[in-house]
């Protein structure tokens, strides 16, 4: 089948746009572990020759170059030209091109905030009927990811304008395989068994935990990671949407036991390399490098998909180093939740070969063109795990399949004097001593003198 779906797709490829050689695509058609199925399918709607899909986002550099080569794939599917533009500055650049007029086809927002905020002021187009339904049931945890891309319209109706593509993962714990391994411990499946490992490593005479919170002028947002992992894992998720929108105050008493869920780690000089008072002080990028020592300093590090960038030179993932999910609590019974960010595409200009382009970004090969590149994680739960470009991505991308709740990083959220301001800061009066309930409440006063 494969082969008899090579023959067509090259084809496509000659025919729809002539410019196009089959060796100017990344990856053979027909080859490999790609879903070869829907592209083939998707080819076979649309003849788009002579138009052209504009896109921006925040994607440059090695990004950029990556999704190019999706692209690429579109536009031998339809005979479309696809022009993308990443800017440093996008979420400047595209405020000012939409209300000037001059906004491209599609923007890559790299958080819902500015995209429910454009959409409510009519700048952005709903995405086709049926897209909502289509997300709930093709994407893990779908619902919330169709939660996540659903805005008030300028005459406050209700609608989907946002369709998620790249996801980062927050909810990991990275740990030494090695150190692990010769101390006999077993990677803990709840958080019960996580906090019984943590004292069980300190009543065998070592430090759990390296937390740093440091991090220059952004000082104090990791904290509030941990934090918002927290809420997910101690109350439902309508309630983290409602302390997200301030629809109830941060000193809530479910936003307070997050807080303090997180000090039962970071606040136990026993628990902590360095002790508590080393938390508030030590940079992030240096927090894990405990993993690495002999002897070893800590055993555990809280973190996001992205730190494996600060570990030592020649680190090897799954030997060096490796992670697990951050776990729910089993007697709470709140499933298996996710902490995140990614990326959605949003119409700023409609067009024919606009509402091409998200029919394309439905498909799962659109997905697998970059997981294979390396660097993409995605929801979608009908992509071929095979195709991630390693064992480190494919098990990441496990985990979001996994996913009974999706949460979009909170402090990114919230308005950017309390997600950016108040709440990295509380994080850190409260790692050094200020009660969570009195860190919460000067919060909410800050939240409060902002409105």
């Amino acid at each position: 089948m494969k082969y008899a779906v090579y023959a067509s797709v090259a084809v496509l490829a000659v025919t729809a746009q002539g410019a196009f050689a089959e060796a100017h695509l990344s990856f053979t058609p027909g080859e490999g572990d790609f879903n070869w199925d829907s592209y083939n399918a998707f080819a076979e709607l649309y003849d788009l020759s002579g138009q052209t899909v504009t896109i921006t986002g925040p994607w440059t550099g090695n990004e950029k170059e990556k999704v190019d080569k999706v692209f690429d794939y579109f536009e031998a599917a339809t005979g479309a030209e696809v022009n993308y533009s990443g800017s440093d500055s996008f979420e400047q650049d595209i405020v000012i091109s939409t209300r000037a007029g001059s906004a491209p086809n599609l923007a890559v927002f790299p958080q819902p905030g500015l995209a429910a905020d454009m959409a409510s002021q009519g700048l952005l187009t709903p995405l086709a009927d049926g897209t909502a339904e289509w997300v709930a049931a093709n994407y893990a945890a779908g619902q919330s990811w169709v939660d996540l891309g659903t805005y008030a319209g300028q005459d406050g109706t209700e609608s989907l304008y946002g369709l998620f593509y790249r996801v980062d993962l927050k909810s990991l714990v990275w740990f030494s395989p090695i150190a692990f391994d010769e101390a006999g411990y077993d990677i803990p499946e709840t958080m019960e068994e996580l906090k019984e490992l943590t004292q069980q490593i300190v009543d065998d005479g070592g430090t759990p935990w390296c937390i740093g919170l440091g991090s220059g002028a952004a000082t104090g947002w990791p904290a509030t990671d941990w934090v918002e992992d927290m809420m997910l894992r101690t109350a439902e998720p309508s309630v983290y949407d409602q302390w997200v929108k301030n629809e109830i105050p941060f000193n809530d008493p479910a936003v307070v036991g997050a807080i303090e869920e997180f000090g039962w780690f970071a606040k136990n000089d026993d628990f902590v390399q360095g002790g508590a008072q080393s938390v508030a002080t030590t940079d992030f990028r240096d927090s894990p490098a405990g993993l690495f020592t002999i002897p070893q300093e800590c055993y555990m590090h809280r973190q996001a998909s992205f730190i494996p960038a600060f570990f030592p030179e020649g680190t090897e993932m799954g030997v060096d180093a490796d992670f697990f999910y951050f776990p729910a609590y089993a007697e709470k019974d709140l499933g298996t939740p996710v902490l995140g960010a990614g990326t959605l595409f949003a119409i700023t200009t409609p067009s024919d070969a606009t509402s091409a382009m998200i029919e394309f970004l439905k498909t799962p090969i659109s997905h697998e063109l970059w997981m294979a590149q390396g660097g993409f994680l995605t929801a979608h739960a009908g992509v071929n795990p095979a195709t991630y470009s390693d064992d480190t991505q494919r098990a990441q991308g496990e985990i979001l399949a996994n996913a009974t709740t999706f949460r979009f990083d909170a402090s990114d959220l919230m308005p950017s004097e309390i997600g950016a301001g108040a709440f990295w800061s509380g994080m850190i009066d409260y790692v050094t001593g200020t009660p969570a309930e009195d860190v919460a409440t000067t919060i909410q006063t800050r939240w409060d003198s902002i409105r």
